[in-house]
């Protein structure tokens, strides 16, 4: 099965490598560390592009999660080398859909979609700063 990267669009990089303490009984990465793998790799995109965690504090927003879904495709063990590409799919005036592509060489582990809110610090849908927005467009 190919790997679907876009190549209209930014799509940002991260690896990682599995740790010991990551694993479930069965010696296959917990499901549960997937998402944090997903979210470090969101993370380091928005800081990449010059809008980190503090910034958005800064502006007085935060990206809110409103779904989630996850599919995984292949079990990932210890000191395995993941490979994480992330990029914004739609972004409209206050929420943004992204991607995310997780692959193990060219072995592809499991796929992420994320709905987000831009939302002030009380949870108030924000309309997202035109700087902001541009990263997307």
């Amino acid at each position: 099965m190919a790997i679907e990267i876009p190549t209209d669009r930014d799509v940002h990089t991260t690896s990682l490598k599995v740790r010991f303490y990551e694993l479930d009984p069965y010696d296959h990465v917990n499901h549960t560390n997937y998402f944090s793998y997903f979210e470090t790799a969101r993370i380091e995109y928005l800081t990449d592009k010059g809008w980190g965690l503090m910034v958005l504090k800064e502006q007085g927003m935060q990206l809110v999660v409103v779904e989630i879904n996850a599919r995984f495709l292949a079990a990932a063990g210890y000191g395995e080398e993941l490979t994480i590409h992330t990029w914004v799919e739609q972004a409209g005036r206050v929420k943004s859909t992204w991607q995310q592509r997780m692959v193990r060489g060219d072995e592809e582990v499991a796929r992420l979609k994320v709905l987000f809110a831009v939302t002030d610090f009380e949870g108030k849908p924000r309309r997202m700063p035109d700087e902001f927005a541009s990263l997307f467009s």
